[in-house]
């Protein structure tokens, strides 16, 4: 069972920076895209950023202009970098890897930003 490996996580004084990573365990075929979700304490997951196959990217309004999504197709490796982080940038932040049929989702990596 393929899984998919977060690192980067951390704590982070606001206005910091944070850079996340997701590679997978094994190969994943017929990705579609890749993306970046977060679940404060709380509330609902939401959407942070996704990225394409084919390299189209969409970003939540909270983070337009701060975050920026990249990907490595080579590694299936996708990227999360964070700017200007805010106190309520704080969650547990997963990776996900949507297939044509079917989906991954990492384990989560907590982000917490102190004021």
């Amino acid at each position: 069972q393929v899984q998919l490996v977060e690192s980067g996580g951390g704590l982070v004084q606001a206005g910091g920076s944070l850079r996340l990573s997701c590679a997978p365990s094994g190969t994943i075929f017929s990705i579609v895209a890749m993306g970046w979700y977060r679940q404060a304490p709380g509330k609902q997951r939401e959407l942070v950023a996704a990225i394409t196959s084919g390299g189209s990217t969409n970003y939540a309004d909270f983070v337009k202009g701060r975050f920026t999504i990249s990907r490595d197709n080579a590694k299936n490796t996708v990227y999360l970098q964070m700017n200007s982080l805010k106190p309520e940038d704080t969650a547990v932040y997963y990776c996900q890897v949507q297939r044509v049929i079917g989906r991954y989702w990492g384990q989560g990596t907590q982000v917490t930003v102190s004021s």
